[in-house]
């Protein structure tokens, strides 16, 4: 078992291996097998990519703003480039493929399950998962197309000045920031819709 959790990739294979056996031993027990070939399967599959994508993508943004950023003060100067050199651009990696990963999985979802115009136009009775949508699109668009570029300033992979870098650290805080703040509502939105709506 030590093997296996050592090294994160066998972790995850075990993971998959687990998910597998309690899947047959489910069928087997209650002779209720998951029908591959269907559209309601590959919908469920969708939806648990998406789901799987979204803690990825929303565990990281509330390490970054519940963990990472208010300890930084915390941390001794000549500790600071572990975090800024080696953490922080591998958690930035996950945490932007993991947003698009999301976006992706659950327009695909939507389309699957024949909603994603009303959804997108925020028309009855798909009201909560249309504003959800489209704050989880603000929110991807946010972590492409304003945190990276000037989270790669304030790391120091693309050289800047010390001002620039300045500016773009607090740009980049401040839109992470207005990101927790929307995945609040985001979330509720996402499970309002299936279990009380608006």
């Amino acid at each position: 078992m030590g093997a296996i959790l050592q090294s994160l990739n066998r972790t995850i294979v075990a993971g998959i291996v687990l998910l597998v056996v309690i899947i047959v031993i489910s069928g087997a027990a209650t002779s209720n097998w998951i029908g591959l070939g269907t559209h309601a399967w590959w919908a469920f599959f969708f939806r648990y990519l998406h789901v799987l994508s979204g803690v990825m993508w929303i565990g990281l943004l509330w390490y970054f703003n519940f963990v990472q950023t208010p300890s930084m003060p915390k941390i001794p100067d000549e500790q600071k480039p572990a975090i800024s050199k080696v953490i922080a651009p591998s958690a930035l990696f996950w945490f932007r493929w993991a947003a698009l990963s999301t976006v992706v999985t659950g327009l695909i979802l939507a389309s699957m399950n024949g909603y994603i115009g009303s959804a997108l136009a925020l028309k009855a009775p798909f009201h909560a998962i249309g504003i959800g949508m489209w704050l989880g699109l603000i929110m991807a668009y946010n972590v492409w197309f304003i945190i990276w570029p000037n989270q790669k300033k304030a790391l120091g992979i693309v050289q800047v000045d010390a001002d620039a870098k300045a500016k773009a650290a607090k740009t980049a805080g401040m839109t992470s920031r207005i990101n927790t703040l929307l995945s609040i509502p985001m979330l509720y939105c996402m499970v309002a819709q299936q279990n009380a709506g608006l």
